[in-house]
């Protein structure tokens, strides 16, 4: 830390470790064009989300329909016993779905992705050789 008492300025310098964490946050505000490597990251994260969220989406949904119907079941046996039983097995059938949506889904987007993929892999295994 420096001051000059006839100028009347103040200057700090900073550390190494300093410099570099000003750095690291600097860039994250610098536009910049995404390079290939992680543009195919972003292109194989992409295949899975859809698939992803929907199975989910299916699982949790058939989960709650299972239970509303063993609720039905134990809760209520003595009304509502067979609409119990039917609805828990609406519900599981749901839940053994939710698998096989995400393998289609997933397996229909990479089909779409795969000529951009391949592109993309292509020109980064060409350019390092």
């Amino acid at each position: 830390m420096n001051t000059d008492k006839n100028k009347n300025t103040f200057s700090y310098t900073y550390s190494a470790s300093d410099n570099e964490e000003i750095n690291k946050i600097r860039s994250k505000y610098i536009p910049r064009e995404p390079d290939k490597l992680e543009q195919l990251r972003k292109l194989d994260k992409s295949v899975t989300r859809k698939g992803t969220v929907l199975s989910l989406t299916v699982g949790i949904i058939s989960t709650l329909v299972f239970g509303t119907g063993m609720c039905c079941v134990l809760l209520w046996a003595d009304k509502l016993f067979t609409v119990g039983i039917i609805t828990g097995f609406i519900g599981l059938a749901g839940c053994l779905t939710a698998y096989p949506v995400y393998s289609r889904i997933t397996e229909t987007e990479r089909k779409k992705i795969a000529p951009e993929i391949i592109r993309l892999s292509d020109e980064l295994l060409n350019g390092r050789k």
